[in-house]
């Protein structure tokens, strides 16, 4: 037997039923217009990003056709413009091995020769290795050796460090100083650094390569600020030295932009597309300059004179001392 229950549900049911069908029959003229007004909006979004994508298309291609260029002229460009010189490439925590390999390539084009490089690793950053660093330091540190005063560990690690990699006298360049080897053995002892070629061989320029991603977090300030004191300490002992990094170093928190910004700016020279084929020529057009005893800075960041030197440094005719 069907009790009341049913019947009241039921009831229920047919009522739904058909208030949703006078609702559907009513509400058909707007869903019509609603589903005009969202098929022409994605009408639109789609042509607008069809446009962005021919947009990155077309500038991808454009610059792999800078870059192509860049391999094809740079060699004519760079001929003869490190004649003689010698660089050492010392390479941040974090740097791309693809961006020196490519500076490398440069170096040479230029006639320059490569003594070797220098990783820092992450330890040589690291918040609680400043006490080690420092007595590293004065451990290995020359009698003749004079560190500034009030010189914290990274200054003398990075002075230390330049005087047994680089010099600005052409006589001493290329020879490996017993001292040099075994700066170079203490760091290593401690899994600071590592090393490849031969470093110790006394450059005449140096290019520091700038970590792929900026620093961040607490720290970030002070490991940026180690290897300022660094590159300005190779830049003292060296007839040129050039910070090279991509965009993402001339922003918030890079390296680039922490070395453009402090004191030290108008005497070391930075440029922030290195990974780059044009970038990396420009690179060895700011080693020229600094041959010269100027500085600029450039690419396309904050701060840059333009993209490249203008006018083009000359092409030196002997090697000297840095004016």
């Amino acid at each position: 037997m069907i009790d009341f229950r049913y019947h009241l549900v039921s009831i229920v049911a047919v009522f739904l039923a058909l208030a949703t069908g006078l609702l559907l029959g009513s509400t058909t003229t707007v869903q019509e217009a609603s589903q005009k007004v969202v098929e022409q909006n994605v009408q639109v979004i789609q042509r607008n990003n069809d446009e962005l994508r021919a947009q990155v298309t077309a500038q991808g291609d454009q610059l792999a056709g800078e870059d192509r260029f860049a391999e094809m002229v740079g060699p004519q460009i760079l001929a003869d413009r490190l004649k003689d010189e010698s660089v050492l490439f010392v390479l941040a925590p974090g740097a791309e091995e693809g961006m020196r390999t490519g500076l490398d390539a440069a170096v040479k084009d230029a006639g320059g020769t490569v003594t070797g490089w220098v990783s820092l690793t992450d330890k040589f950053l690291s918040d609680d290795q400043a006490q080690a660093i420092d007595q590293l330091a004065e451990v290995h540190k020359p009698a003749e050796l004079a560190y500034p005063e009030g010189a914290d560990a990274y200054v003398k690690a990075g002075t230390l460090l330049a005087a047994m990699l680089v010099t600005e006298d052409a006589e001493k360049a290329g020879h490996e100083e017993v001292g040099s080897g075994s700066v170079l053995q203490g760091f290593r002892d401690q899994g600071l650094l590592t090393t490849g070629g031969k470093p110790g061989a006394r450059a005449t320029l140096a290019v520091v390569v700038a970590p792929a991603s900026p620093f961040e977090g607490d720290g970030a300030e002070q490991d940026n600020d180690a290897l300022v004191a660094l590159t300005v300490a190779l830049d003292r002992g060296t007839r040129g030295t050039v910070a090279a990094g991509d965009a993402s170093s001339a922003g918030t928190g890079g390296f680039l932009s922490a070395l453009r910004s402090s004191e030290t700016a108008s005497s070391v020279s930075s440029v922030d597309a290195a990974d780059t084929a044009s970038g990396q020529v420009v690179t060895v057009l700011a080693l020229n300059v600094e041959m010269s005893g100027r500085s600029g800075h450039y690419g396309t960041g904050s701060d840059v004179s333009g993209y490249l030197p203008d006018p083009l440094p000359t092409v030196p005719t002997t090697s000297g001392e840095k004016p």
